[in-house]
């Protein structure tokens, strides 16, 4: 097969000529992204820990009971969108007294449609490559120089690490070859956005989000979506009533006593209910390690702000508990809080990246 890489070589080379490079041992390291990003997403967007309100019609109860609801009976869920991004450390770039890590990352996102039969197809699907590095780390020439290799070179983009890297800025992170792991995850959570905002759908066709939503969903009036959480902010505190009556509760005490097919009451992120959330227990703590392992994190943007109702949140409730009679128990270790269709479109993207092999081989550095 044709090198798919060759693309990168005339980039590779301005590299080569223009500062000195210092190869990665092995050609290319992968560079994990840590510590979680859904947790640590999920923290920076919805801003205060301690939520004082709710924000449904029937709040009258702290748990309320969900009748499991399978798409035989009402097919809501329709569309999953995922994404999954891969970064390789190359080497180093050294310009006089600066230095910048140089990263390839592979980052795609996938949206796929569920037919009434169960059958699952690709509705749409992004992918890109990314050559990353630290732009203030070289002179603009050489910049300048590096946009010119890649112009009218398809599915390439030359990435800067430290501009538009919310991961990495929610953390304060500064180290440069984490910064463009981040980076790519981030690319990654926009081409979902795109894929998103991009898929013609009707008003009953709902499309569930992997992960939180972030605050560019707070003015969502498009067609109904969710963003579904496996790992979310452990921090979270709720006071909730005054007088003798209140209650006070962290996130562990609201779900020890989250029970088999139950939701949590409906909470507004930010005391602003732009976004509203409640948490689903989708698999019974029984056999599970931990009592936040098969509970879910359930967002819905709410730009009216006004109480959700709460037989449409049961009904959400409904379709989701049904989501775990299939999963990818041992092929991934958040099986317990997985959706399939959603485990389905990650195997979609991952199944279009070039293997490690590949990429080890396609990338030389042209010295």
């Amino acid at each position: 097969m044709p090198n798919p890489f060759q693309p990168l070589q005339n980039a590779l080379r301005t590299l080569v000529e223009n500062a000195q490079v210092l190869p990665a041992t092995g050609q290319a390291v992968v560079d994990m992204v840590t510590p979680d990003l859904e947790e640590i997403y999920d923290q920076r967007t919805t801003g205060e820990a301690t939520i004082h309100n709710v924000c449904e019609t029937d709040a009258r109860s702290l748990y309320r009971p969900v009748r499991p609801i399978p798409r035989s009976e009402e097919h809501g869920f329709r569309y999953f969108v995922d994404g999954s991004a891969r970064t390789y450390f190359i080497g180093t770039v050294l310009e006089q007294d600066r230095s910048t890590p140089v990263q390839i990352s592979q980052v795609g996102a996938a949206i796929v449609r569920r037919e009434d039969d169960g059958r699952i197809r690709v509705a749409d699907s992004r992918r890109t490559i990314l050559l990353t590095l630290e732009k203030s780390q070289v002179s603009e020439p050489l910049w300048q120089a590096l946009e010119h290799a890649l112009v009218g070179v398809p599915g390439y983009t030359l990435c800067d690490s430290a501009t538009n890297n919310r991961y990495a800025d929610a953390i304060g992170l500064q180290e440069p070859r984490p910064r463009g792991a981040h980076r790519a995850n981030w690319h990654m959570r926009e081409l979902e956005i795109e894929l998103a905002r991009s898929l013609p759908r009707a008003n009953d066709e709902w499309l569930v989000v992997d992960g939180s939503l972030g605050n560019e969903f707070e003015t969502w009036r498009g067609a109904p979506l969710v963003g579904v959480a496996k790992t979310f902010r452990r921090d979270s505190r709720f006071e909730l009533g005054t007088g003798p009556r209140a209650r006070k509760i962290n996130l562990f005490g609201l779900l020890k006593d989250l029970q088999e097919n139950q939701r949590t009451i409906v909470f507004p992120r930010n005391n602003e209910s732009k976004i509203v959330f409640w948490y689903v227990r989708i698999r019974p703590q029984k056999h599970l390690d931990y009592p936040l392992m098969g509970v879910v994190k359930v967002e819905m943007p709410n730009p009216d702000r006004g109480p959700v109702d709460s037989h449409l949140v049961d009904r959400i409730s409904g379709w989701l508990v049904a989501e775990r009679r299939v999963s990818p128990y041992g092929r991934d270790g958040r099986w317990h809080a997985h959706l399939y269709p959603i485990y389905i479109a990650e195997q979609v993207i991952c199944s279009q990246f070039y293997s490690e092999e590949v990429l080890k081989s396609g990338i030389q550095w042209p010295f």
